[in-house]
């Protein structure tokens, strides 16, 4: 296997559940050496939806590549391991509860005396400051939080807010948050020989993404925000329900305008689901000639979605667009959307995707042998370079794998590390 851009670099992982585990697979993607420090009893999604013991399919994929380091952080012996290999590594990751690194010893104050080039990051729910900086959180918490919930405007059946169910979103925008920080303080220490701390958060991810509507402007807020956000003051007032709060906040955003939504929403076609992605002006002219349209009423100079006769009459095109689409079959549609250069596709299950002719024409997904489960494919690297090829670097490890070998690095003598396996300190 050819080295990748981060060959050489080592990296020391406190890490669990998605977002941390997620960054530190993409860094052992990039060829960084990166070994996972779990509690005895492992990582509490080993057996999250397993078939065998501590082998759950979700584990495996956050954490291929990886070594694995067993230990009992709470027995000094256990510390006292984990601070004779911060010496060796150049990176060390936490997304442990904010406090509980200083509780077990491994707070960036502390290992960076150990190590002066040390970087390192940690990946918390809130942040370490602030009235929440104390406070743990999850995927579905940061979501509900930093509005991206809302912003999905999804209604379970008992009418409050869904979550976003597709992927935890906040968790893997803040493990790639983690993985840039990380490969810019590396280059910074390339260049300084300092080593820094970098903190990121599900909230702060979870911002950063819903970049235009968290940001204020005083012209937009007060045309705008400023009276959607004074309307649903009022409604949380009176107690409203959810399902009313939402629809005020889909008015007030104009996020499901009709006029635009037709073009870039998903129709039934005759034998299937079809999803049209027509943004610009030629796109969208592009689409009504290929669905036989001649027309769209939000072209016209007096249209005002505001007014009921142009909502109406947008709400017909968007009916008249449903109807033909329903005619032809999908493979019809996509041809000529396609040939039409209007940005079209089908609707996948992802776990179709897998045997998908342009994942696999692009080499997405790589080829694994795992000994307890057979050939294993998994989504491949984020990314691909030409001079430093990135690539899965081997199968999740199992719960302790490497608690020896690394132990040895270390300069630990057979006894010692005999002894503490058989206190229970180590796996």
């Amino acid at each position: 296997m050819s080295p990748g851009p981060l060959d050489g670099v080592r990296v020391l992982e406190f890490s669990q559940i998605v977002a941390l585990p997620f960054g530190g697979a993409v860094l052992s993607d990039l060829g960084a050496e990166v070994i996972k420090v779990e509690p005895l009893a492992g990582d509490p999604h080993r057996n999250r939806g397993a078939v065998m013991p501590n082998e759950g399919k979700r584990f495996q994929s956050l954490n291929r590549g990886k070594q694995s380091v067993a230990v009992n952080l709470r027995d000094p012996r256990g510390l006292d391991f984990i601070h004779r290999v911060v010496p060796t590594v150049d990176v060390v990751t936490i997304n442990y509860r904010p406090g509980v690194s200083h509780r077990l010893g491994i707070d960036y104050e502390t290992l960076k005396n150990l190590n002066h080039g040390l970087i390192y990051c940690e990946i918390t729910g809130f942040g370490n400051r602030g009235p929440m900086g104390d406070r743990g959180g999850t995927d579905i918490v940061a979501n509900g939080y930093s509005g991206l919930m809302m912003a999905d405007q999804k209604v379970d059946a008992h009418g409050q807010p869904a979550n976003i169910s597709a992927i935890s979103l906040a968790d893997y925008c803040a493990g790639f948050s983690a993985t840039v920080g990380i490969c810019s303080a590396l280059y910074y220490r390339s260049i300084t020989g300092k080593g820094q701390k970098i903190e990121t958060s599900l909230l702060q991810a979870a911002l950063a993404v819903q970049d235009t509507v968290v940001m204020r402007e005083p012209v937009h807020d007060a045309t705008l925000r400023d009276p959607m956000v004074e309307e649903i003051r009022k409604l949380r007032e009176r107690g409203a329900d959810y399902t009313e709060i939402r629809d005020a906040y889909v008015r007030g955003r104009g996020a499901t305008r009709v006029a635009s939504r037709a073009y870039y929403t998903t129709y039934q076609v005759k034998d299937g689901s079809m999803v049209l992605g027509a943004l610009t002006p030629a796109n969208r002219a592009a689409a009504r000639k290929v669905l036989g349209i001649a027309h769209d009423p939000s072209d016209d100079p007096d249209f005002d979605e505001s007014q009921r006769e142009s909502m109406e009459k947008a709400t017909a095109l968007h009916e008249e667009m449903r109807s033909t689409l329903r005619k032809r079959t999908l493979a019809d549609w996509l041809e000529a959307f396609t040939a039409a250069g209007v940005p079209v596709a089908p609707v996948n299950m992802a776990e179709e995707m897998a045997d998908d002719p342009q994942v696999e024409a692009m080499g997405f997904m790589r080829e694994l042998e795992h000994p307890l489960f057979g050939r294993q494919r998994l989504a491949g690297p984020v990314v691909s370079m030409s001079e430093t090829p990135t690539d899965i670097r081997g199968i999740s490890p199992g719960l302790g794998a490497d608690t020896e070998s690394v132990m040895r690095e270390a300069g630990f003598t057979s006894e010692e590390i005999e002894a503490m396996r058989q206190d229970g300190v180590i796996l």
